[in-house]
């Protein structure tokens, strides 16, 4: 299958590196990402930004250009109030902004917030339950063992376009809830191999059970165009961050690495291309290329150069 024989949407992550402002180097980003042709750009959710609520900027000062944020843990979290900053953020943005949610992993989730981590997968299902009729316009109650959401007062922002939600999810029984309730999936660290074996039969057979259309497949692949070989040690010190956690250790395991770094794809626009084009075969509906923010500016700006004609 060739890259462009069918619409597979390209996007890069914003990393915010430059100057002495994070939201303006965000901003920054995103207009160059948007000058270079890419689709779209996407955050995650950290301990120090509002990943909501710099997409709405981002969108507000970048005109065109889809926004997405990838992923806010339902752990420390309630389904009103992100219905609530998802859409006011969509109302700023005319519908282009994409919401994913996830599970978090324990170790952060117990640690960071003090909750503990219990029924993990039972607690996505009733966030999803409250969460997606909400940001669709509907104020329907939800009274679940794990989540309530009963609304006293108006929930829906004036404005604000249903938004999608997504799950980045990559083990089965998450895969299923995704499949049943959600947009689609935002993988990381699934190679194309996972993909295609693992990943995507699971959440589109979930999808199909249950009525709902064929679900986005967001690869969030882990890249840097660049000939310089330290880019390579870069990229391995940061994702190491990811070897600490089981569930990463696992859908590893399935790629047949335990090095996250085995998953980057490390080269020149034409080897980057190759490897993006695997995910495409595999089945990914979109490639988000995503660096470690210590890579250097130009490598950055290349990527996200390569992201833009991708898509073109």
């Amino acid at each position: 299958m060739s890259i462009t024989s069918r619409a597979v949407r390209y996007g890069v992550t914003l990393a915010g590196t430059a100057g002495d402002n994070l939201v303006e180097a965000v901003v920054e980003e995103a207009a160059e990402a948007a000058e270079a042709g890419v689709g779209s750009v996407w955050m995650g959710q950290r301990l120090d930004y509002d990943a909501i609520g710099l997409a709405g900027l981002v969108g507000s000062r970048v005109p065109g250009i889809e926004v997405g944020v990838s992923a806010v843990p339902v752990f420390g979290r309630h389904p009103l109030l992100v219905s609530s900053q998802a859409q006011t953020t969509q109302a700023a943005l005319d519908g282009r902004f994409h919401l994913a949610v996830a599970l978090g992993v324990r170790p952060i989730v117990e640690a960071a917030f003090g909750v503990p981590w219990e029924r993990p997968v039972a607690r996505l299902r009733e966030f999803l339950t409250a969460l997606v009729p909400l940001v669709r316009g509907d104020s329907t109650e939800n009274r679940g063992e794990l989540e309530t959401a009963g609304p006293m007062l108006r929930t829906h922002v004036r404005g604000a376009k249903p938004t999608p939600v997504l799950v980045a999810a990559m083990a089965p029984k998450a895969l299923r809830v995704a499949g049943e309730l959600a947009d689609g999936t935002v993988p990381l660290l699934a190679g194309p191999k996972v993909l295609a074996e693992h990943i995507i039969p699971a959440i589109t057979a979930a999808a199909a059970e249950a009525g709902r259309p064929a679900p986005r497949i967001v690869a969030v692949v882990p890249a840097a165009v660049t000939t310089d070989p330290e880019a390579r040690r870069t990229m391995a010190e940061g994702l190491a961050f990811y070897r600490q956690f089981e569930s990463y250790r696992r859908v590893l395991a399935l790629n047949g690495t335990e090095d996250p770094v085995e998953v980057a794809l490390i080269g020149d626009e034409d080897t980057v291309a190759k490897g993006v084009r695997q995910y495409v075969e595999a089945g990914a509906t979109e490639v988000v290329l995503t660096g470690h923010h210590d890579l250097d500016a130009a490598t950055q700006s290349r990527t996200r150069r390569l992201a833009g004609a991708l898509g073109r």
